[in-house]
C-alpha cells in the first residue's frame, strides 16, 4: 500500500512538472490591416501565471511556464512574419501584467514574447507586432537551439537597441525622422492607457480615434478620443479627449494630457 502511495505522489508531481511545458500551436487568420507595404499581427491570449508566444512566419505557439495553461482568443496578421524582417516592433496593447519581447525575429526570425499576470485568476492580453515588408520566410524552428528557441545562449539573443530602424521620411515633415507616424502613435497609446488607468482605476480603456493633428503648426501632436468605462456593465463608458506630443526623433513622449 505504501508503495503505491509512494509511485503515486511520484506521478503527481511528474504531471505537475510537465504542465508548464505545455505548448499550443496556432496559424494566423489574415486580415486586412491598413497598408499592405507594413506587415502586422495582433495576438490575444488569456493567461494566469507566465506564458511565452513564439511567432515565426504564419504560425505561433503559445507556451506555458508557469501557472494554468494559457489560452489562445485570437491571432491575426496581414502577412507571414518574414525571416529578417526591416524595423520590427513590438507594442504591449491590453493586460494588468508585464509583456516583454524576449527575442527579435532578426536574429533567427522568430519573435518571442513573453508574458506575466502576476494576479490570481486569468488575464486577457493583447499585443502587436510591426515591421516592414520584405526579406524571406522560414528561418530556424521555434525548437530549434538551446532553450527551445534557436541559437544563443540559454535560447534568448539580446534585443537589438532600439530605434535601429531605418530612417523614414515622415508624412508632410519633409525631413528624415527615425520614427514613423505608426510609431509615435503606438507611443502615445500606451502613454495616455497608462494615464487612463492611474486616473480612472479602470482598464478597460478603448481608443475611439487616434490621429495626427491637422494643424501644420502642431505637426508633432497626436489627437484622438478614448472611452473609459468604469462599472461593469455593457453600457458606454465616458468619452475623452486627448492629445500628446511625440519627439519623432527619439520616439519619446513629450507631453500626454487628457481633457
Amino acid at each position: 500500500m505504501k508503495t503505491r502511495l509512494f509511485c503515486f505522489i511520484l506521478g503527481g508531481l511528474a504531471l505537475a512538472t510537465a504542465l508548464p511545458a505545455q505548448q499550443f500551436q496556432r496559424r494566423f487568420t489574415m486580415r486586412d490591416m491598413g497598408d499592405p507595404r507594413r506587415g502586422k499581427c495582433t495576438v490575444e491570449v488569456r493567461v494566469d501565471g507566465s506564458a511565452e508566444v513564439a511567432i515565426q512566419g504564419d504560425t505561433a505557439t503559445l507556451r506555458n511556464l508557469a501557472g494554468r495553461p494559457p489560452e489562445w482568443r485570437r491571432f491575426e496578421c496581414n502577412n507571414p512574419l518574414p525571416r529578417n524582417p526591416a524595423d520590427f516592433r513590438f507594442s504591449g496593447v491590453d493586460g494588468r501584467g508585464r509583456q516583454t519581447l524576449m527575442r527579435d525575429p532578426r536574429q533567427g526570425g522568430v519573435a518571442v514574447i513573453r508574458i506575466d499576470d502576476p494576479d490570481n485568476g486569468s488575464e486577457g492580453y493583447t499585443f502587436d507586432i510591426f515591421w516592414d515588408n520584405g526579406g524571406g520566410y522560414g528561418g530556424p524552428g521555434y525548437n530549434g537551439g538551446p532553450g527551445g528557441y534557436g541559437p544563443g545562449p540559454n535560447g534568448y539573443p539580446p534585443p537589438p537597441p532600439p530605434n535601429n530602424g531605418p530612417y523614414d521620411r515622415g508624412r508632410d515633415y519633409g525631413r528624415d525622422r527615425r520614427f514613423t507616424t505608426e510609431q509615435a502613435l503606438d507611443v502615445c497609446r500606451d502613454a495616455i492607457r497608462d494615464q487612463a488607468r492611474d486616473r480612472f482605476r479602470s482598464r478597460r480603456v478603448e481608443f475611439l480615434d487616434i490621429r495626427m493633428e491637422d494643424n501644420p503648426n502642431r505637426r508633432d501632436w497626436i489627437v484622438g478620443r478614448i472611452e473609459v468605462r468604469r462599472g461593469f456593465g455593457e453600457g458606454r463608458g465616458d468619452v475623452f479627449r486627448f492629445s500628446c506630443s511625440v519627439n519623432f526623433d527619439t520616439g519619446r513622449v513629450r507631453s500626454a494630457r487628457i481633457e
